[in-house]
């Protein structure tokens, strides 16, 4: 009997499926992201499944009359799932037809390969860490600098490896600590710029505005949102863990409110999640700097995933667009 899991030599990473021919075939091991049961305007069944490893993610359709839609439709979010399949395209993206699949339980994998179906920050997690403690560190206000190290004490283990979003910016493992340094580091460049923001609210906001996902994201190898999660959302999480520990280090009450406000208004927009719209100066500059990190996040995420000889991304919802892959140099040679 087979105690460990054993991958055929014919295994292929998900980026490296989207260079394959059509009509290829090919058999890979990935984590069954999501499936969505629909049913299409005749009444006939189908599936909406996306599929995905460390290197990116891929979606594709099952119908009714194919011989994997009553196995896949008992799947769950989460599993890990060895398929063979056959390259495909529709409408110009890739769209593999899946031919088997079979649930591998993650027990019969080694860390390696476990490690190889997650999607992970390409910075060094111990090092993004450290120098956001140094960012901390050097927050002039003693007060606003007690409570965020305090927070960063409560929530340390989870905030080094949590996704920052279920599919939209920094969604992989370590995301939230990237976005979180990546929006500290900008908010350092530019402070300089506009002398009426605070630096030391203005920083300690920054380093906890999303520190909710801590909450409400779950911790596996998909990420979901947990019931606390759908039920207040980050922002109204992160709130209660800022106020919980300013109210503790006993920060001045209106340091506290203006440290809170930039939690409750950083979204930007009313519809995007905000339950208040920013109104001091530190608040619309936590907002603007974490919307151009968001936004950032999703570029570099899909340059670093870009298919080789592919002119544009798909389109990103986040961005209303696609994205173009070539770089101005490339363009200018040709």
């Amino acid at each position: 009997m087979k105690t460990r899991f054993e991958s055929s030599s014919q295994h292929i990473p998900i980026q490296a499926t989207k260079t394959l021919a059509v009509g290829a075939v090919f058999v890979g091991l990935y984590v069954l992201r999501k499936r969505a049961n629909k049913t299409a305007r005749n009444g006939m069944p189908f599936l909406i499944v996306e599929l995905g490893d460390k290197t990116g993610s891929c979606g594709t359709t099952i119908f009714s009359d194919s011989p994997v839609f009553e196995s896949i439709s008992n799947f769950s979010e989460g599993d890990i799932v060895e398929i063979s399949a056959m390259a495909d395209s529709y409408q110009g993206r890739f769209t593999p037809r899946i031919n088997s699949a079979v649930v591998i339980p993650p027990e019969t994998l080694d860390a390696n390969m476990l490690d190889m179906l997650v999607e992970s920050s390409p910075e060094d997690a111990n090092a993004m860490y450290e120098e956001l403690c140094a960012c901390v560190a050097a927050i002039p206000h003693e007060g606003l600098r007690e409570v965020t190290q305090s927070v960063l004490s409560e929530v340390s283990e989870v905030f080094r490896s949590s996704s920052a979003a279920v599919a939209m910016h920094h969604a992989y493992r370590g995301g939230l600590l990237e976005h979180t340094l990546h929006v500290a580091r900008a908010a350092r460049v530019l402070l300089p710029l506009y002398p009426q923001v605070d630096p030391s609210l203005a920083i300690s906001g920054t380093i906890l505005h999303d520190v909710g996902k801590t909450l409400e994201y779950t911790q596996g190898l998909v990420t979901k949102r947990t019931r606390v999660g759908i039920m207040q959302g980050h922002v109204v999480l992160g709130y209660q863990i800022v106020r919980k520990h300013g109210l503790k280090k006993r920060l001045a009450p209106a340091l506290l409110e203006r440290l809170e406000h930039i939690i409750l208004s950083h979204q930007g927009e009313l519809e995007w999640g905000a339950a208040a719209m920013a109104a001091t100066p530190e608040a619309v500059f936590v907002s603007m700097v974490d919307n151009l990190d968001a936004k950032m996040g999703m570029v570099q995420r899909v340059l670093r995933n870009a298919v080789p000889g592919e002119e544009f991304s798909d389109y990103l919802p986040g961005l209303k667009a696609p994205i173009l892959l070539f770089s101005p140099l490339a363009d200018e040679g040709s």
